[in-house]
């Protein structure tokens, strides 16, 4: 009897400082709860995707006047489309897209004015 009650007594302690011992911790991987209000109405909102399409030069070969543009994913122009090259907000040329077009990156012709690395190329 005092070897049942000794047992039960351990199996309480060893019990008790299993469930103290370790807290509970956040995973690291997971989505943060939102703390935003739920609205319980429902909204209409239309989504149009812009038709303008806009990218950044990452090399440009002055001699042969023709430049690498860099694109957002999914926004790569058509072959032979015309596009405007902006720096700094003002038109200092005009681009054609000719190809070869890969991945994120097209190459087009410089067709007037001229085009520096990081300037902006959009649709016109």
């Amino acid at each position: 009897m005092r070897l049942a009650a000794l047992l039960l007594v351990v199996w309480i302690i060893v019990l008790a400082a299993g469930c103290a011992g370790k807290k509970a911790t956040p995973n690291p991987y997971s989505f943060p709860q939102s703390t935003a209000p739920q609205s319980s109405g429902k909204t209409n909102a239309i989504v149009t995707p812009s038709a303008n399409r806009s990218g950044r030069v990452v090399s440009v070969n002055p001699g042969a006047r023709f430049a690498v543009v860099r694109f957002p994913l999914g926004q790569m122009p058509r072959l032979e489309e015309r596009m405007n090259i902006f720096r700094n907000g003002l038109k200092v040329g005009e681009l054609k897209i000719s190809g070869p077009q890969r991945d994120v990156l097209a190459v087009g012709d410089i067709v007037a004015g001229d085009c520096q690395v990081d300037d902006e190329i959009r649709s016109q």
